[in-house]
């Protein structure tokens, strides 16, 4: 052992897992016994597991970084402005923009839905609706949209994973999406963004440009969402989440404490 422990280790290199390197160390060992080269062996294969898993996370970063550009820029173009910030934070600002420029939270609800339509090429939703929604009940098309949802949209609403959900015929179907915590609510701090510019308008797209229904059940408390698809969502009145009060973290409701001014409903859901 105290001989392994004097041979490997100057042969073993974190640092590069090209082919000319690893012929020279190759050539260079050679001549060892067979259960040093199989040691050393190990921790070179293990060194370019972890650069790969590198290189993995980084192209992630970058498919997210322009999924997000896409999307902000579809954004931008519907509200007529941008913000100066970037990433994120600027998409937070064009989406309270959008709230902001729209009388009524039917034209917000509306000019977002316009938004999610100009993210896919023409003709696919109709294909996809006519085509695809009608196989089995519509289980079929519920199941694929909740796990490209999955694979997708984490970059907008953080780490989710496809569950189980009861559907109206009484049987489970893998049709859900499970958001453990939502970016987009958390960052927007309000209600009525994530019932306006989220929810309503997702559940509309999907049911209307797709043939699939959806409920989102978003979750104040925690910032976590249930995405049901192939369930219908309730009527308006009916609707939890549009009778919820303004969040403990937003800065509007703040102020209104402050004045004491009721705050039992957000005034934008």
């Amino acid at each position: 052992m105290k001989a392994l422990a004097v041979v490997c280790p100057p042969r073993i290199s974190f640092s590069s897992c090209s082919n000319s390197s690893w012929q020279q160390r190759h050539l260079r060992l050679q001549s060892k016994p067979k259960s040093q080269l199989r040691i050393c062996s190990r921790f070179r294969v293990s060194s370019c597991l972890i650069k790969e898993g590198e290189r993995q996370k980084h192209k992630g970063g970058v498919v997210d970084e322009l999924l997000l550009n896409v999307f902000r820029n579809k954004m931008v173009k519907q509200v007529g402005w941008d913000s100066h910030k970037p990433g994120y934070d600027g998409l937070i600002e064009v989406a309270n923009r959008m709230m902001l420029n729209n009388p009524t939270n039917s034209d917000t609800k509306e000019a977002a839905v316009r938004v999610l339509i100009s993210l896919f090429p023409p003709f696919l939703l109709e294909l996809y609706k006519l085509l695809i929604a009608p196989i089995q009940g519509g289980k079929i098309a519920a199941f694929m949209v909740a796990r490209v949802t999955a694979i997708s949209c984490q970059w907008l609403m953080g780490p989710c994973t496809v569950n189980s959900v009861d559907l109206p015929d009484g049987n489970s179907w893998t049709s859900g999406v499970f958001v453990e915590k939502c970016k987009y609510l958390e960052e927007s701090k309000c209600v009525g963004i994530c019932v306006n510019t989220c929810k309503l308008p997702t559940q509309s797209f999907f049911k209307d440009y797709m043939g699939v229904p959806l409920l989102m059940e978003p979750n104040f408390n925690d910032y976590s969402c249930q995405f049901k698809f192939g369930v219908l969502p309730p009527l308006p009145e009916d609707d939890a989440a549009l009778k919820e009060p303004c969040l403990a973290i937003c800065p509007n409701a703040t102020r209104r404490r402050e004045r004491n001014i009721n705050i039992e409903q957000c005034p934008k859901a």
